[in-house]
């Protein structure tokens, strides 16, 4: 049997970072730069004067600004509604593109795209530049100003991100769409925002399938009033309907010349929704000096991203590390590598070989992913050359132990550290996460992100180590949501109001006795029984312990007795077959990790979790289908719906 894990602080620190990789560090330069003595006085810094602070990253990421600010914060409507950079004038493009465009930057690669079918695009950063002009021109033609929404329904194409840079230059707000939503999932988000334009593709391909895209987008046109124009990137070549004059092919977009927008530094350049248990979706607004500012500190400081660095993180334009991969790239001079496709198609190695073929240095992947390549055998990782890898990344979802360690082990060879990075699309990146300067734990987080004063609160808001309580953030950070589009009460109902001047993320969190950070799941999430409370990921963690399962879901359900029960859906890994044998073992595992007050009152076998793009499992979704609850939720974000009827029948 694999090897097992208790609590996580059982765990010791597995990698240390080598004279190299310290020497290399973006975060270490900036901490010598002012002369701060270690890293944990930097954290306490930052949290102390995130004035002082902030300031001090924009002047490190050499942003470019039209007109200088007054001060970086002013709290003047209290904490939840900072203005950032008041007086300042900054469009995030002329960083991400514009002053790349000419000079020595101008021939470096900027983007490096791979399809589904292995074919190769790449775009220089003067022809980034241009065609985000045409991008741009042709969009102003068609009736796009400053403070404008335009939907971008695209997968992972160079285009896609061509289609946000365009709408940035022109001062409008464009407005991610995930590539696999149905109509009205778009059409919602279209209204809700009164967007303009839509912006979509023929169609795609996805495991050497077409996918059609344009009659979703036509579908959601007509359910949308305020769409005047279609404009359509030719991609997959197939047949589709034309309407005139609503369509317009991209190819043929173009006008006169524009220079980019002198945007206020709080001016709205991004509306990103994110779907929530029930209800309409919520459109969290980010500014021009807020999102792309954070995306590209993050990735300076936890990822070691520098100029000649490749970035290549799978994910979705819809999801926010579509658009944090796009621009905190290219703020920070380094090339984005975008992939179409999926890692394991047409082969368990896809991945790996795209890190060879395109010298891959920052690789970002989901556990869940790993999980499954896991399963395939070492060979598929082993038969190609990783040398250029760094570092490798991960969002989304709690690892577990036995994944992680192959991931740093096998496809890592013991020397690149995993980021394990955990904030959402409220919060522009990460609330915790690793930097490339200090030991790692296996699943753990090093601590707070610099730059967010974060801690673990008890259910009376007091600080707790050693166990489980909520992730709360107590200072503002650039990159905060400036609220919901349309509904401030909403948001701040949502964030503000568990504690006075204190965000509470809904994160379940544990500090150990080394300091080491954990995310346990959603606090909305919690498993309570008999007393007892236990996050989903800590029962999933001893769950894919046992060699047969490759992936596991815990939910609780009600008990007249326990209050809540424990129930477990597994996933078995191939060559693995049902039986009475593995869930008894399945059962006797947990048992063994978390003690018998928390033994699985039942551990049943699916063939698929219900998962979004990015692979978050969606547990509420789960517990609704197996108690037969009418109301499932927003499901719009679910990449495999049919998950949903293999739960329903489990029971």
């Amino acid at each position: 049997m694999r090897e097992t894990f208790s609590q996580p602080h059982e765990g010791e620190p597995v990698w240390e970072p080598s004279a190299e990789q310290i020497a290399r560090s973006r975060l270490m330069d900036f901490i010598e730069q002012h002369d701060i003595e270690s890293y944990e006085a930097l954290l306490a810094s930052a949290s102390q004067d995130p004035e002082w602070y902030w300031r001090a990253v924009v002047e490190h990421l050499d942003l470019e600004w039209f007109t200088q600010f007054d001060r970086v914060m002013d709290l003047t409507r209290g904490i939840a509604w900072p203005r950032w950079f008041p007086g300042g004038r900054y469009n995030y493009v002329r960083d991400a593109v514009d002053k790349r465009a000419s000079g020595e930057s101008s021939s470096r690669q900027a983007i490096v795209w791979e399809g589904d079918s292995g074919d190769v695009r790449t775009l220089t950063f003067a022809e980034l530049a241009a065609e985000t002009d045409r991008v741009a021109a042709g969009l102003r033609a068609l009736g796009i100003e400053k403070g404008d929404c335009v939907g971008i329904f695209m997968p992972m194409l160079p285009e896609t991100a061509i289609a946000t840079l365009a709408c940035g230059k022109l001062g409008a707000i464009f407005v991610p769409i995930f590539s696999g939503y149905g109509a009205e999932a778009v059409a919602s988000r279209l209204r809700d925002c009164d967007a303009k334009i839509l912006i979509t593709a023929d169609g795609f391909f996805r495991r050497g399938r077409q996918i059609d895209m344009k009659p979703t987008a036509d579908a959601a046109a007509r359910l949308a009033d305020s769409v005047q124009h279609v404009v359509v990137f030719q991609h997959a070549r197939g047949e589709i309907e034309w309407f005139e004059p609503r369509d317009v092919w991209w190819q043929e977009l173009g006008g006169n010349p524009v220079e980019t927008v002198q945007t206020a530094a709080d001016d709205p350049y991004m509306i990103i929704y994110t779907s929530g248990t029930t209800g309409r979706p919520k459109g969290a607004v980010h500014i021009h000096a807020g999102f792309p500012i954070k995306a590209a500190h993050d990735l300076a400081f936890c990822f070691d991203l520098q100029a000649g660095d490749t970035l290549l993180w799978i994910t979705d334009l819809g999801w926010m590390m579509g658009p944090w991969a796009i621009q905190g790239t290219l703020i920070n001079g380094a090339t984005l590598a975008m992939f179409e496709g999926t890692p394991d198609y047409p082969n368990p190695d896809r991945m790996w070989e795209l890190t060879a073929k395109h010298q891959v240095t920052v690789l970002g992947v989901s556990p869940t992913a790993i999980r499954a390549l896991m399963t395939q055998g070492d060979d598929w990782v082993t038969r190609h050359d990783r040398s250029s890898l760094r570092v490798f990344g991960s969002t989304g979802e709690p690892w577990n132990p036995w994944p992680w360690l192959w991931l740093f082990n096998v496809a890592g060879e013991g020397r690149c550290p995993i980021i394990n990075y955990s904030g959402g699309t409220e919060i522009s990146g990460g609330i915790v996460g690793c930097v490339t300067i200090r030991p790692q734990k296996p699943c753990a987080f090093t601590g707070p992100v610099p730059g967010m004063d974060a801690n673990v609160f008890d259910q009376a808001g007091n600080p707790v180590r050693g166990e489980v309580g909520e992730l709360v953030i107590r200072q503002p950070w650039v990159g905060m949501t400036n609220g919901f589009w349309n509904d401030p009460g909403r948001y701040e109902e949502t964030y503000w109001s568990q504690f006075p001047d204190t965000w509470v993320h809904g994160d379940w969190a544990q500090v150990d006795e080394d300091g080491f950070w954990y995310i346990l799941g959603r606090s909305d999430d919690t498993i309570k029984t008999a007393g007892k409370r236990v996050g989903p990921a800590e029962v999933e963690s001893a769950a894919v312990a046992h060699p047969a399962v490759q992936e596991a879901a815990a939910i609780g359900v009600p008990d007249e007795i326990k209050g809540e029960k424990v129930v477990v859906f597994v996933v078995l890994g191939p060559g693995n077959r049902e039986s009475d044998v593995i869930r008894d073992e399945i059962r006797d595992l947990i048992t063994d990790h978390l003690g018998r007050p928390l033994r699985p009152d039942a551990v049943y076998f699916v063939d698929d979790l219900p998962k979004t793009r990015n692979a978050k499992i969606m547990r509420r979704v789960i517990r609704a289908a197996f108690l037969e609850q009418r109301d499932l939720g927003d499901l719009s974000g679910l990449e495999n719906p049919d998950a949903v009827e293999g739960i329903g029948q489990a029971r």
